[in-house]
């Protein structure tokens, strides 16, 4: 993604590891919104201690993907309907404004980087690699936004991007990647023309379906009780 929320800088490389793995079944869907992260289930799991476990879910707490409350330990950070609408109209502001905001028609060294970016999309869709899928979405988003040429603004729509990370993760969809990849293809076309409305509009029809998707998660689980599963054994690489 560039990412922000990769787990690289943890003085543990095991650690590290570990915050990558939990982030990996958060985005395929292995560990869903709400759901406890116990450390001792997680330090069997790792063949970790509980020092290197709490060292991996501080790094996955700073970035956002995990919340850690007193009294109640550590769970995969689930946000309630009314935030996730409330996130997703500042979304589309602020993705509008930047899109209406980039100077049209766009060509050059900028345009080839957000091309090759795609390409390097569209690879990581053929492989199936689902992680590279997630990364290079959010290089493409990132680049896009910065031809605003407002640096605030581009910052505000990476943050915010940042900050709905686990509610597109949730809503990822193997299904939905082709859809993703033609928008991402309309919007390298609209660069090349004038036409900023179509172009923002775009941009902000693009975002709605992780929207939609994780409201219906939460409407489906409100109306269940299902009792959690161990979490899955099996150690990382050292």
């Amino acid at each position: 993604m560039g990412r922000p929320h990769s787990a690289a800088g943890s003085d543990d490389p095991l650690a590290e590891q570990i915050a990558q793995a939990i982030e990996r079944d958060i985005i395929f869907g292995r560990l869903t919104p709400g759901r406890k992260l116990p450390e001792e289930e997680l330090s069997q799991r790792f063949a970790a201690s509980r020092h290197q476990v709490r060292e991996a879910l501080a790094r996955l707490a700073g970035i956002g993907i995990v919340i850690k409350e007193r009294n109640k330990g550590v769970t995969v950070r689930r946000f309630g309907a009314d935030e996730v609408r409330e996130i997703y109209e500042i979304r589309e502001v602020l993705q509008r404004q930047a899109a209406l905001r980039i100077p049209l028609p766009v060509s050059g060294a900028r345009l080839e980087l957000l091309e090759s970016i795609h390409r390097d999309n569209e690879r990581a869709v053929q492989r199936g690699d689902l992680r590279s899928i997630h990364e290079t979405n959010d290089r493409f988003h990132t680049e896009l936004f910065r031809l605003c040429r407002n640096d605030m603004l581009s910052q505000l729509v990476k943050q915010f991007m940042d900050m709905s990370y686990v509610i597109r993760a949730n809503a990822f969809n193997t299904d939905h990647i082709e859809v993703a990849l033609r928008e991402h293809r309309l919007m390298l076309d609209l660069l090349k023309t004038t036409d900023s409305w179509a172009l923002s509009q775009i941009c902000v029809d693009h975002i709605q379906y992780s929207k939609t998707k994780y409201l219906a998660f939460l409407a489906a689980k409100d109306s269940e009780i299902e009792p959690e599963q161990p979490l899955e054994s099996g150690a990382v690489r050292r």
